[in-house]
């Protein structure tokens, strides 16, 4: 079905030179991460391949971390200031509430504010993680360690991660897809086959003949659970709870009854690209503060709910997606707006009353989807996690839940879009027939 879903689109025009253009960025975004920063040992970074933060911030950062190019940070300080931004908006910055209410003015300055505090997050996170790894890492990974080191590579990382800021927002705009979504799909996807080579190094090279059988076996296993989890995932973020609604005032040829389409899963994958670029950064700086000699208790504590190699770990993992999921729940699908829009178009829900009955409805209808939203991305997320440590998979697998929610998320968010472009066309094609 997607071969020749693609291969329809791809007769229209616009949509191959949108698709091109994508590719482009991408190949330009996939060029930079292999640039290292100069003055760094990037080959240090091996040593340290076991750290759960290191492979987290990897996979947020499309894996350019693991070179530690000069776009390893990626959209991970857009995305906190986005989170910042986004919950300076409930009531907490008037500023910030006003501009929300301003369309698509407001919605422009909002976006400046995002870049202007990604920014400063950037030269900050990047100074703590360039710290934190040469502490760690037993080949310094900074080759002169002092302040004026750190600032050049403070700025050269805090540059890198907006110009893959402004690259995202290019793809969004003219070309093919979300574009934040796209570049850590995309790091993901360039990935696979470095995963594919150690899965089978570590179960039919590097074992005893007398145990390739029964390593062929746990690999078949493994491939049947992926599926398995490929399947469940894409029915899950497929699934929609169709809301009836019905016309009070009928325009000529219009349906006097419809529905009102709310996925099972209204955030989709955004929840888990926050929980992964909330809980990577602050591990690193808490990892530099215990590798320096500062190991008190509260450091240890902290690092104890921000790695996933450890029970609390995993659970404060699984609580910051349910909690992301219901937030952005709520920002994707604001009731008291639909409740409005319901009214203003002369629609109702039958049995609901219009105006603020339709907002508590709405509301207690998105509390219900969040729910198993979030228990669908919290299970997903950490399975993988916790089969790494009875099985003793390796930690690229670990993260396997979160690149597979990725992957399939956007996967269906350009089969829908492709979609979209074929049926427009189908339409003005249409239109055409009959105006002649």
């Amino acid at each position: 079905m997607f071969f020749k879903l693609l291969k329809d689109a791809l007769k229209i025009k616009q949509v191959r030179s949108k698709i091109l253009f994508t590719i482009f960025i991408i190949l330009v975004f996939r060029i930079g991460t292999t640039i290292t920063v100069p003055g760094v040992n990037a080959k240090s970074l091996e040593a340290l391949s076991g750290l759960s933060f290191l492979n987290m911030l990897s996979l947020v950062s499309g894996n350019a971390m693991k070179n530690f190019s000069v776009f390893a940070l990626g959209v991970s300080p857009y995305i906190t200031a986005s989170i910042v931004v986004q919950l300076l908006q409930m009531d907490l910055l008037p500023k910030f509430v006003e501009w929300g209410k301003q369309g698509e003015v407001g919605r422009r300055k909002l976006n400046q504010a995002t870049r202007y505090i990604s920014l400063v997050l950037a030269f900050i996170q990047s100074i703590a993680i360039t710290a934190g790894f040469n502490a760690l890492s037993s080949a310094k990974l900074v080759a002169t360690p002092n302040w004026r080191t750190y600032l050049f590579i403070g700025f050269i990382l805090a540059a890198g991660s907006m110009i893959v800021v402004w690259l995202g927002e290019q793809i969004t705009d003219k070309g093919y897809g979300n574009g934040v979504s796209m570049i850590i799909f995309a790091g993901i996807v360039a990935s696979i086959p470095e995963m594919a080579k150690g899965i089978y190094e570590d179960y039919f090279v590097n074992v005893p003949s007398d145990r390739i059988q029964s390593s062929i076996i746990f690999v078949a296993c493994l491939i049947v659970a992926v599926l398995l989890i490929v399947y469940f995932t894409t029915y899950v973020q497929q699934a929609e709870y169709k809301i009836p609604i019905q016309y009070t005032k009928i325009a000529q040829g219009a349906p006097s009854s419809s529905y009102l389409p709310l996925k099972v899963n209204p955030a989709g994958v955004i929840p888990v690209i926050f929980a992964s670029s909330i809980t990577a950064a602050p591990a690193a700086v808490l990892q530099f503060l215990s590798a320096s000699g500062n190991d008190w208790a509260w450091v240890r504590t902290a690092q104890s709910l921000l790695s996933t190699t450890t029970a609390t770990g995993v659970a404060m993992y699984a609580l910051l997606i349910i909690l992301f999921t219901f937030f952005y729940t709520f920002v994707q699908i604001n009731p008291e707006k639909a409740a409005e829009n319901l009214q203003k178009s002369g629609a109702y829900i039958p049995g609901v009353r219009p105006g603020k009955g339709t907002e508590q409805y709405m509301s207690k209808l998105l509390r219900r989807l969040a729910t198993v939203g979030s228990l669908f991305l919290g299970f997903i997320s950490i399975i993988p996690i916790i089969a790494k440590d009875l099985f003793g998979l390796s930690d690229t697998v670990a993260l396997g839940g979160t690149s597979l929610l990725i992957i399939i998320a956007t996967g269906i968010e350009g089969m829908k879009q492709l979609e979209g472009y074929l049926l427009k066309r189908k339409y003005i094609g249409f239109m055409n027939t009959t105006t002649k």
